[in-house]
């Protein structure tokens, strides 16, 4: 097919990423698809998606999910998308693009919007079997279905941010995994050598090996051309079964060089401040194949956006220029925070840096700051929170001590800037170059009164999303300021907040969420089914009520079984796979030979994965949903309970050996944790709860990252609060000291019924902590010097749940109405479908227990009706 110039201009698109389906949206916006004819060749099979959020795919995300295209869009505005029909040539002197498909296509402009490619190095037998590049789902497919296939060992070459990406990727799949970086450090780009270091612990102690300061030499294959190694450049040869190489990008400009387009000695199409290319004012280049007119390729999407506005602006004839960008970024790697912005290396002259270094934690932060108290630049690695605030005040004096900005928060000298600080004219999204004084302008000037309607309103947090938190905090403060209630309501169906409806349940004794719902909810909400919100948030308030309110305690008794999450539908952990893990408690770590044979034998015969957790238990990994009953009934059996593993609930509260065995220890710390953890266990809390007892200052039960940690003392025991080891590490806080056992128990019981009272949904203590006004020392002078005259009562609901704690693996088991429930399918009762083939996961055998019908629990002392390798054995 061939076109020819007519009434209607040809805008041609070649690409289709994320900075093309962008440059289609500014065209849309100035009504450009209204009066041009526009063509998209896209090369990929699929139209533009979030390459930024490339590995979420192995959480979980589906392709469809990660699609940046709304077809509406397309439809709505007439743009002609040609799906894996990439552009073959370019005839600049007849304004001609011919498609792999062999359609041609007349352009009145042409946008080149190529992207870039992976650099491989040039390594002998770079192309062997199991040799991957990490840049397209189809690369992704690629790599699961060979990791798949047997592989147990992965090395990726490259230590930046698709690096780490791709070696978790690879962990996550079941692998071993390496990553061989040349530079001396991880993320050299983003970070510094201390940044460095933290980066490179935290990824250690993920399991992850890494190999810095040496290349990759060879490629190891056998006979048939696999991979089986690699030869690095110290002379040393690590063993692997595949390899992906993520060494960086290179500008994608070879249909640009075979047309005649000038390009950079380093690669990219060389275009001038409107994005047009230099050599021919009717082809235009933007994003990753693009060399700017300051020299430079950018490798970010929020410089590759503000190219396409640049050009669509200038296709449109409006006055616009692309001068450079923010290069400032925001990650999360393996769930660890990095993040760097403005002259994060200090280069800048006679600049100083201010520097806080928790090497325990894994925590990092450096500002640079010049000398006239000018905030430069700066990265933090494992804490990033405030990197909205200090990007924004990048470039100006900040209104407190800039050592004050990297001090944890609740430390001694630690300052928090709010967003109501920064100036107006502060970039808050540098994806769409959104200031705060739009921002505000949103609500006060368009009546937004939510996110959302910001964010449509103005673009931003619509890029990389480091900037939601800042603008919902934004938003919240102009609401206040202009005299507009703010909605502080749980969800759409409840005007209360957790807090509230706690009180409410507390105080009229309400068991049941339908009437809570039909009593307090709002207009329109009752009567009606809730949403997934509110109901486990309920579900967890009546669950930690139970005992004073009337309710049943059983999470699965009636109602409450529609308001779980999913994990505590079936009281075990759902795996990716879909089977689920089962966690016994074992208190303090402490546990039997016998017990350790129980559990044992139960792996072996039901063919489960074990893996020893952080929290001192076993877990079990691959059982079927009717297995889960046959196994609780040999756990119970042999004295076991459950560990509420799945639960929003106590974990487990970790312990050292203490003074029984350990020379340092001064008190008897695995006592202290077993009464912990059988005096909290099954307490439903509002987010999950852990802890740990030391038996001296030597801490080796990490207390001090715990909800609630307890260190001995020579006079007694040290109680710390708020402390939380997970994606934003916080140390604990000391409420009281030198406490007596009595002393001690009372404490944690007033601090964490005080904490499920106020906190909100999903808030961990660490949050929580900080969140409440007046922070630690409110708390202090709530639980120890009861200042608000609640504590006889909090202490009051703790007693209840002591006195009615019942385990809920024996309670399902001991009743035929509850295992009900327990079958995989609901027309297959007795077996799974026969159609269902059984894949082992790693280090997992297959069972050679032949499936049995749920029924009653079998007596333990009838050795007839006892599975074979149960604890009567």
């Amino acid at each position: 097919m061939t076109t020819t110039p007519g009434a209607t201009p040809t805008i041609v698109l070649v690409g289709h990423g994320m900075v093309g389906q962008r440059f289609l949206e500014a065209l849309a916006e100035r009504g450009l698809t209204a009066t041009h004819r526009v063509v998209v060749l896209c090369e990929e099979p699929r139209p533009a998606y979030d390459r930024v959020a490339l590995t979420s795919y192995f959480s979980g995300r589906t392709p469809a999910e990660l699609s940046m295209t709304d077809m509406e869009f397309i439809e709505t505005h007439g743009i002609e998308l040609y799906v894996g029909d990439p552009a073959e040539t370019i005839d600049r002197a007849t304004r001609t693009v011919t498609a792999r498909s062999g359609k041609e296509f007349v352009y009145d402009t042409l946008v080149l919007a190529t992207g870039s490619y992976p650099f491989v190095p040039p390594v002998p037998h770079k192309d062997a079997t199991g040799c991957f590049v990490y840049r397209t789902i189809e690369d992704l497919l690629a790599i699961e279905e060979y990791a798949g296939s047997g592989a147990a060992v992965g090395a990726v070459v490259g230590g930046g941010l698709l690096g780490l990406e791709a070696a978790g990727a690879l962990k996550g799949l079941g692998l071993t995994s390496h990553i061989v970086e040349f530079a001396p450090r991880l993320m050299p780009v983003q970070v510094d050598e201390g940044g460095g270091a933290a980066l490179l612990r935290t990824i250690e102690e993920m399991g992850l090996t890494v190999h810095t300061g040496v290349g990759t030499q060879e490629i190891v294959v056998d006979s048939e051309g696999a991979v089986t190694g690699m030869k690095l450049s110290d002379g040393s040869e690590l063993a692997t079964d595949m390899v992906v190489f993520s060494a960086g990008v290179r500008p994608r400009d070879q249909l640009a060089r075979d047309c005649g387009l000038a390009v950079g000695e380093r690669g990219g199409i060389t275009v001038d401040e409107q994005c047009r290319t230099v050599s021919d004012p009717h082809v235009f280049a933007i994003g990753e194949c693009a060399l700017a007119a300051d020299g430079r390729v950018y490798g970010l999407v929020a410089p590759g956006y503000e190219q396409a506005e640049t050009a669509a602006a200038t296709i449109a004839s409006d006055e616009a220029a692309f001068t450079g960008a923010d290069l400032s970024t925001k990650l999360k790697l393996l769930g660890v925070d990095v993040a760097s912005f403005g002259d994060a290396h200090g280069s800048t002259e006679d600049c100083l840096d201010v520097v806080y270094s928790d090497a325990r934690s894994g925590l990092y932060k450096k500002l640079v700051i010049g000398r006239d108290g000018t905030l430069l630049g700066g990265i933090l690695v494992g804490d990033a929170d405030a990197y909205g605030t200090l990007k924004a005040f990048t470039g100006s004096v900040p209104p407190v001590a800039p050592e004050s900005l990297v001090l944890p928060a609740g430390a001694s000298g630690g300052a928090q800037l709010g967003p109501s600080a920064l100036p107006d004219e502060a970039i808050i999204c540098s994806c769409h170059n959104v200031s705060k004084g739009t921002i505000r302008g949103a609500v006060t000037e368009h009546s937004c009164t939510t996110v959302p309607e910001v964010k449509k309103c103005t673009k931003a947090g619509t890029g990389c999303g480091s900037c939601v938190k800042v603008l919902g905090q934004l938003v919240a403060a102009e609401l206040e300021a202009s005299g507009v209630e703010v909605d502080k309501g749980l969800c759409g169906c409840f005007a209360q907040t957790r807090e509230e409806l706690y009180e409410i349940v507390l105080a009229l004794r309400i068991g049941t969420y339908r009437d809570l719902l039909d009593r307090y909810g709002r207009e329109g909400a009752r009567g009606g089914d809730g949403c997934e919100v509110c109901k486990p948030a309920v579900a967890s308030i009546i669950a930690s009520l139970a005992p004073t309110i009337g309710a049943s305690g059983y999470v699965l008794d009636g109602e409450q079984a529609a308001l779980q999450d999913s994990n505590d539908h079936f009281l075990a952990n759902l795996q990716k796979n879909g089977s689920y893990s089962v966690v016994p408690r074992i208190p303090g770590g402490e546990i039997t030979p016998e017990g350790l044979i129980t559990i044992g034998e139960i792996a072996r015969d039901f063919g489960l994965y074990t893996k020893i957790t952080g929290g001192q238990r076993i877990d079990m990994f691959g059982a079927r949903v009717e297995q889960l009953p046959l196994i609780w009934t040999r756990l119970v059996d042999a004295g076991f309970e459950s560990g509420h593993a799945y639960g929003k609930a106590l974990r487990t509260v970790k312990s050292c050996v203490g003074s029984t065995w350990c020379r340092y220890g001064v008190q008897d710390s695995v006592r202290m944790a077993i009464d912990l953890e059988l005096r909290y266990r099954g307490l439903r809390s509002p987010h999950k709860l852990k802890s740990a007892v030391s038996g001296c200052a030597r801490e080796c039960a990490e207390a001090q990252s715990k909800d609630f940690g307890v260190i001995a003392t020579a006079a007694g025991w040290n109680l710390y609060v708020g402390g939380n080891g997970g994606a934003t590490p916080r140390h604990a806080d000391l409420l009281a000291q030198d406490l007596t056992d009595a002393e001690l128990v009372r404490l944690i019981d007033r601090f964490l019924m005080f904490y499920i009272r106020t906190a909100d949904r999903l808030e961990r203590t660490s949050t929580w902590l900080e969140r409440i006004p007046g922070g630690l020392d409110h708390v202090r002078d709530v639980v120890v010097e009861d200042s608000l005259g609640i504590c006889e009562e909090l202490e009051s609901l703790m007693a209840a749940h002591v006195a009615h704690y019942a385990d809920e693996w024996a309670s399902t088991v001991d009743d035929p109405e509850k295992l009900a429930r327990f079958v995989s399918f609901v027309n297959a009762p007795d077996t799974p479908d026969p159609v269902v083939g059984f894949v082992p996961e790693r280090g997992q055998m297959k069972p050679d227990l032949p499936l049995l019908s749920i029924g009653m629990r079998r007596p333990a002392e009838d050795p007839a009706d006892v599975l074979e390798g149960s604890a009567q054995r």
